[in-house]
């Protein structure tokens, strides 16, 4: 049985059924009811020569505007549904559902890349993945694609998690749901800005890129209100090419970062964004500083791939990042990287001490007293995990899958995989509860949550899995160091 979030994470091409019945623009409806009968469909396409869909002739198009109307040598291009309106193989599955619902669609034919008919959609099989409550959220999450209305899906993205919670959907599930949205509200971001460019007189891309996103966006784990940490891979191009491509794509991410900004994702103070040179390279250039990174290993080079490791595309085909992925995780397999980015990492103890003692924020302030479950309980788990895969060539971004794959290769037993899982799905839990808690409020959205708002029961299950987590880093640490204690 899918879980409540799946309407919002799949595809289109998850449910699209199989290829679609299709006819030329010259068959005739005496053809088109032939084709129906015989093959058993509801729905015919017509295509033209480059298999492109053009019109839809449906059953209902029969009954309607076939039998008794006309003859059977009538072209079908006569009585099929045109313009037509078509969704994308790879779009996601609930902005399909919303066309339909909105245009009263039974049938949406499904095109690739190139806008070629793959597939047909019915209403009845992409409505059954999505129950009652929510086709209401399906609606609040598919406002039009202007930047007036991707920032009200924004807004409406915390009132649907608040739905799914309150429904007791899993964290990490809601997690990846808002994950999956902010990246397809990236994706529609740059390509209005390339339109707009277009309009401008900049023209089309010059080269193919991908928009990638780092951090808790690129391991599909984001939080409330995440602020930008995004960068572009762009396939080689001559040297002497550089001031006129660079122009372009310095141009793409200025309109990218500011338009994010306005629809809800804040400038990131450490300027990780494509506006940096810094996260804006070609693929060969990228081997290069990855590489660098690696073999240099120390201070702020360590940082900013501690930043890095997590990218996953959201924009493009997907290809260069693809073969970024497969450098690094050749790449940084060494040992004294590895162990260097452990003692990095070791500044992110979790929240327990002697006699398994909570540890609270000790500073000054609104938050003195109370549990930073990012800081000492999430990030530690990440780190970990993130060394551990790096160190076992796992190309995987996401935590859970990390953990899943360190136990399918022997690394982690069945009781450590439970564990860790098991944590990581508490303290994210209590960290998503929280941050809600304090947007009802009214209150600035943070890591914080007091101690005194967790149940015995949350407690205890607390300290264990900062046990299992603890556990976890110091055996990572004995492996990469050689330090018992």
């Amino acid at each position: 049985m899918l879980s409540q979030t799946a309407v919002f994470t799949k595809l289109v091409q998850d449910y699209m059924g199989p290829p679609p019945v299709v006819v030329s623009e010259s068959a005739t409806c005496g053809e088109v009811v032939r084709r129906m009968r015989d093959l058993r469909a509801n729905s015919v396409l017509v295509v033209d020569r480059d298999s492109r869909p053009v019109g839809i002739v449906t059953e209902q198009d029969v009954c309607r505007r076939i039998t008794f109307q006309g003859p059977p040598d009538q072209l079908a291009t006569d009585v099929m549904t045109a313009p037509l309106r078509w969704v994308r193989a790879d779009d996601y599955l609930y902005h399909a559902i919303a066309e339909m619902r909105r245009c009263a669609l039974r049938h949406m034919p499904v095109v690739d890349r190139e806008h070629r008919a793959v597939g047909i959609l019915q209403q009845h099989d992409a409505l059954a993945v999505a129950a009652a409550r929510m086709v209401e959220q399906i609606e609040l999450l598919t406002h039009s694609r202007t930047l007036a209305g991707m920032h009200k899906t924004k807004a409406a993205q915390v009132e649907v998690a608040t739905q799914l919670f309150a429904d007791r959907a899993p964290a990490p599930e809601v997690q990846t749901l808002i994950t999956s949205i902010n990246n397809d509200l990236y994706r529609r971001i740059v390509d209005l800005c390339m339109r707009d460019m277009k309009h401008d007189g900049y023209g089309d891309g010059p080269l193919r890129f991908d928009v990638v996103v780092m951090g808790s966006g690129g391991r599909g784990e984001s939080y409330l209100y995440p602020d930008q940490d995004n960068g572009f891979i762009i396939e080689d191009y001559p040297d002497a090419d550089h001031q006129q491509v660079d122009a372009w794509f310095i141009e793409l991410a200025t309109r990218m970062s500011d338009a994010l900004n306005e629809v809800g994702f804040p400038y990131c103070n450490g300027f990780v964004m494509a506006t940096n040179p810094l996260w804006r390279k070609s693929i060969s250039q990228w081997r290069e500083q990855t590489t660098r990174w690696v073999s240099k290993g120390s201070g702020m080079v360590l940082r900013l791939a501690d930043i890095f490791f997590d990218f996953t595309c959201v924009h493009g085909e997907g290809a260069l990042t693809s073969q970024l992925r497969e450098h690094v995780t050749v790449t940084a397999r060494k040992p004294f990287f590895l162990r260097e980015m452990y003692k990095l990492d070791a500044e992110h103890e979790v929240a327990l001490g002697p006699f398994n003692r909570l540890l609270t924020d000790k500073l000054e302030g609104p938050n003195k007293g109370k549990l930073n479950l990012k800081l000492t309980g999430t990030l530690p788990l990440v780190g970990a995990t993130r060394i551990a895969a790096l160190a076992h060539g796992i190309p995987a971004t996401s935590t859970r899958a990390r953990i899943d794959a360190l136990h399918q290769q022997g690394v982690l037993t069945n009781d450590e995989q439970d564990y860790l899982k098991g944590a990581f799905r508490h303290i994210t839990n209590l960290l998503l509860r929280q941050q809600l808690r304090d947007y009802q409020a009214d209150q600035k959205v943070g890591n914080h949550v007091p101690l005194e708002d967790l149940s015995k029961r949350e407690r205890d299950i607390l300290i264990v899995s900062l046990k299992a987590i603890k556990e976890f880093r110091r055996r990572l640490r004995t492996e990469l160091t050689g330090d018992l204690f």
